[in-house]
């Protein structure tokens, strides 16, 4: 594996190319004058719009305004999140925060405005000026938030106060990317370094448990260290989500979280009951795994090791993105070719360095392309990161060639369903085309944990965060007590009685950022089921249903996400979907048990 100490030593090919988005920071700023310049200008439609032409014009001059600040905004991220320590790259995405505060603010007044118009009103005005017809779908699906906006001076302060309701999140950010500093583990010299995010996800898989527990409790320290602040700053970011809520008149947070999407609350609950129902077969599991490791006691620092030793499979970037190219040829040569075009026009950043952001994401970009930010280790996991990440990519790539800007953009409730169908493709690709016993066993062994880290794991999360708002809005505290008894409770519900647990255990909620993106996690579990199902008729050879399945990938939001996954087949409105990803999951652990 490519160890690197600086970006600098990080060959071109193996980094995104930003220059697509800005050959240099003047044009940058020169885009920056002209979206506040823009921003000015629709400040003047505000009591003005009399008649279509004029609504027309407001909704053109802010869709070319939205174009370029998503690129604005998306440059200065991206720049910091090459290295989030690069004091530059910070005052770049301030000064882009700063311009979303000003945006959000010239064009506070529209919801107020549009929403006291009458329909018939709204309807005269499309007939009197056709153009107007583009933006139809997405005017008249506004008027579903007409009981959740306010008047346009309490918009206004809302605008005004988006930059400080998001110092919560941007807190986290800072602590976990950029102060964050593990402890030491041993080498394999036998000399103390300090552990990093790349290492940890190595050394909790060792078969040596020793050194899975040392990097356990390193990689734990420096949470527990800053347990106050973080659940200072966890708790604020659950209030202000329960306050908005309360302002806009929802029923609740959850509530205000699934109205965009148009997902009832009871879609929420469904997953969550159905999961605790079937949860038997992950305390099977976690029966398994104790038996094969033979421990006395199973820890949490237990829970990620192979149960299949000797088998440890180095995969470099190379081989991962062939291998991902050759499992997703079901999908059709053009889709490979997708594929192929990421890599070599560097769409991708692909290696781990200091003090670049941790994990892995895709960033679609409207009129130019996705980008994807890798931390790419050479093993199997890394593997299943790319062709999970590259599942995004493509959902957004042909979004963007097939939708308009208005519709380009898909919800992130089906962001899940294209990424998954990927990674149940690639499990598929690889147990049938091992020859080797032992690698087979450590393949299913990989997708069982796959399963449940993906599905199992998030309804846990789910469910921790629909508590946690429920103690808020009820107005009882939260603090780091609160958050450790609620993890607590839930995690050894999940993971059934033959988990013992260490300190640490408790504190899993300090170190998850979607936290801070509410009700968001339980889009894995419900695009986990949705995909087990699609990829399932894609292996099949259904070629009606792999067409209605590209066409889903190319729909963007021309619908809301339940209607566009009917088209592809799953009703999640129903615990079918669910049920049959537990069925599936219940087989392979039989099936491993028996191996």
């Amino acid at each position: 594996m490519n160890t690197y100490q600086s970006r600098n030593e990080v060959p071109t090919s193996e980094k995104w190319n930003l220059s697509d988005l800005y050959v240099d920071v003047t044009k940058w700023q020169e885009d920056y004058l002209m979206i506040e310049k823009t921003a000015e200008e629709l400040k003047h439609f505000d009591g003005h719009m009399t008649n279509g032409s004029l609504l027309y014009d407001f909704l053109k001059k802010k869709e070319e305004l939205s174009f370029l600040f998503n690129k604005v905004y998306a440059f200065a991220m991206l720049k910091v999140d090459e290295d989030t320590r690069e004091t530059n790259s910070q005052s770049l995405l301030d000064r882009a925060k700063h311009l979303s505060v000003k945006v959000s603010s010239a064009t506070s007044f529209f919801m107020p405005y549009l929403l006291s118009l009458d329909e018939a009103k709204l309807k005269a005005y499309i007939v009197e000026e056709p153009k107007l017809a583009y933006f139809e779908q997405d005017l008249f699906d506004s008027f579903r938030y007409k009981e959740h906006i306010l008047n346009k001076d309490q918009e206004q302060i809302l605008s005004q106060l988006g930059e400080a309701l998001s110092v919560p999140s941007h807190t986290f950010v800072m602590i976990n990317n950029a102060d964050l500093k593990f402890g030491e583990v041993t080498n394999e010299e036998g000399d103390k370094v300090e552990l990093t995010r790349g290492m940890y996800a190595k050394l909790i898989e060792d078969e040596d448990r020793d050194k899975r527990r040392e990097a356990y409790k390193a990689y734990y320290k420096p949470y527990l260290q800053l347990k106050n602040s973080i659940g200072s700053t966890l708790s604020a970011s659950i209030k202000n989500n329960v306050t908005l809520a309360k302002l806009r008149k929802y029923p609740s947070a959850l509530e205000k979280s699934l109205f965009g999407d148009l997902v009832p609350k009871e879609v929420y609950q469904n997953l969550i009951s159905t999961t605790k129902e079937n949860i038997d077969s992950l305390h099977q599991y976690s029966k398994i795994r104790k038996e094969k490791l033979a421990v006395d006691e199973l820890r949490q620092y237990d829970l990620s090791v192979p149960l299949v030793s000797g088998v440890k499979q180095v995969i470099s970037y190379e081989d991962a993105f062939d291998i991902m190219c050759k499992a997703l040829a079901p999908l059709g040569e053009e889709y490979v070719q997708t594929l192929r075009e990421f890599k070599e026009s560097r769409y991708i950043d692909v290696r781990e360095t200091p003090g670049k952001r941790s994990g892995a994401y895709n960033l679609g970009v409207y009129g130019v392309h996705p980008f994807i930010l890798l931390n790419h280790q050479d093993n199997l996991d890394s593997l299943f990161t790319l062709v999970h990440e590259c599942g995004h990519g493509v959902h957004s790539k042909l979004s963007s060639l097939h939708q308009p800007q208005i519709t380009a953009r898909y919800s992130i409730f089906v962001a899940e369903v294209a990424s998954t169908v990927n990674e149940v493709l690639l499990i598929n690709y690889l147990l049938e085309n091992e020859k080797d016993n032992e690698v087979k066993k450590h393949l299913m062994n990989h997708f069982i944990d796959q399963f449940k880290g993906t599905f199992f794991t998030q309804v846990m999360f789910a469910e921790f965060e629909m508590k946690t708002h429920e103690l808020a809005e009820k107005g009882l505290p939260l603090n780091v007590d609160v958050f450790n008894e609620t993890y607590e409770s839930l995690f050894r519900e999940y993971n059934g009685p033959d988990v013992v647990f260490d300190e640490e255990v408790k504190f899993g909620w300090t170190r998850i950022p979607h936290f801070y993106r509410p009700f968001y996690v339980y889009k894995y579990a419900t695009g986990f089921a949705s995909a087990i199902h699609i990829a399932t008729k894609i292996l099949e050879g259904d070629q009606d249903f792999l067409s209605d399945y590209l066409s889903f990938l190319s729909s963007g939001s021309s619908d809301y996400p339940l209607e566009l996954l009917k088209k592809a087949g799953v009703d999640l409105t129903s615990a079918d979907p669910i049920e049959n990803a537990l069925s599936k999951f219940r087989k392979l652990v039989d099936e491993f048990s028996q191996l």
